[in-house]
């Protein structure tokens, strides 16, 4: 099974292993969207956890036992297109190249099976046209 996750460490966890422990404790993959992540910091990671249903269960209890906010994120990217203008800064920080531009017509493509929720687009619309359906 897979499930993203975003996790936002208190300023004294952010030292804490949690790639390596989901890997060793709960044989858990992990693929690493985004990281924000600095030492005496608030941290956020966005993760794709990969493995039985049962483990990631135990491992996201794990996270929040350990003062992680852990928020399991369900939704897809939603692009408003009567406020998108089409000027493709959302495609040069899409890692997935899910948000294209058309070549011919200069209008901005969504591939929503390449998407990975990553939700880097979001900030970048200088139109506030994207957004999450969480």
């Amino acid at each position: 099974m897979k499930k993203r996750v975003t996790l936002t460490f208190p300023r004294r966890s952010v030292q804490v292993p949690i790639t390596y422990r989901l890997a060793k404790d709960f044989n858990i993959a992990a693929n690493i969207i985004r990281a924000q992540v600095a030492p005496n910091q608030i941290g956020k990671l966005v993760l794709e956890l990969l493995g039985d249903i049962d483990e990631i269960h135990d491992a996201i209890e794990w996270m929040r036992s350990q003062a992680i906010e852990v928020s399991i994120a369900d939704g897809e990217i939603q692009i408003d297109e009567n406020r998108c203008v089409d000027c493709g800064l959302c495609t040069g920080v899409c890692p997935t190249q899910a948000l294209s531009l058309d070549r011919d017509t200069y209008k901005l493509h969504f591939n929503r099976s390449r998407c990975i929720v990553c939700e880097q687009c979001i900030p970048t619309c200088p139109m506030q046209a994207i957004s999450t359906n969480l």
